[in-house]
């Protein structure tokens, strides 16, 4: 029985609204890091996986495994994981925001946890904390 996986993205940019920071603009209109701590929604210059797109895609298709219990129930759905790319480019604070069902939901962290480290994002020349989100499409066929 073999079972194919399909990976697709809607888009890499997908900001989400959980802001745990705040971006400060000074009053001529540029943005200003105010903390080390904090985690921006939208900056200068968005995290960037190394390769981009292309790259993020030929990562998933070669590293997802479909779950045996999801592809044996049928299974299949777009789950969207949030995560942080910190300041040197490692992910942190992995959770799912759109749920399928448990072990597609547990593959897509697997899979984000793994990744190799990021182009982090940027603010006034400075690499600062970004909130991102992907959506990761599990597709039975």
């Amino acid at each position: 029985m073999k079972k194919i996986i399909l990976m697709s993205f809607l888009t890499m940019c997908l900001a989400t609204a959980n802001a745990q920071g705040v971006t400060i603009l000074k009053r001529d209109g540029a943005s200003q890091a105010a903390d080390s701590n904090k985690i921006f929604e939208v900056v200068e210059k968005m995290p960037e996986f190394p390769g981009g797109i292309p790259a993020i895609k030929e990562y998933l298709m070669n590293n997802v495994k479909y779950p045996r219990d999801a592809a044996k129930k049928g299974k299949q759905g777009r789950v969207i994981v949030e995560f942080v790319v910190n300041e040197d480019g490692s992910i942190s604070d992995e959770k799912v925001t759109t749920s399928v069902f448990p072990s597609l939901d547990n593959e897509a962290l697997r899979i984000i946890r793994n990744m190799p480290k990021w182009i982090p994002g940027v603010v006034d020349g400075k690499n600062v904390r970004v909130k991102y989100s992907i959506p990761v499409t599990f597709r039975l066929q």
